[in-house]
């Protein structure tokens, strides 16, 4: 069995610079709704942090796959997932 690849916090910095600015537009959504802002401004906000989610999923996501066969043509890629489990994962971002 083989264990996963870990994140690499160094070259993972853009994936936490699109979390922490989802995490924000996040902040102001619950902001508004608390503050009985008109529907249609929060719904507007709310896709923002979708939108900024689902970018930071994608790039997590690619960013392991491109980690995963430079690894593997070294030969160190412990995290081999198959084209179903890749599927899967980007799919689940939709």
């Amino acid at each position: 069995m083989t264990t996963p690849t870990p994140f690499d916090v160094n070259s993972d910095t853009e994936v936490l610079h699109r979390l922490r600015r989802a995490q924000g537009q996040l902040a102001a959504v619950i902001s508004m709704v608390e503050s009985g802002r008109e529907c249609r401004e929060v719904v507007t906000q709310l896709s923002a942090v979708t939108h900024a989610l689902h970018r930071a999923g994608f790039k997590l996501v690619s960013h392991q796959l491109r980690r995963c066969i430079l690894d593997e043509q070294d030969g160190t890629c412990a995290d081999r997932l198959t084209e179903d489990q890749l599927e899967k994962l980007f799919l689940s971002l939709a």
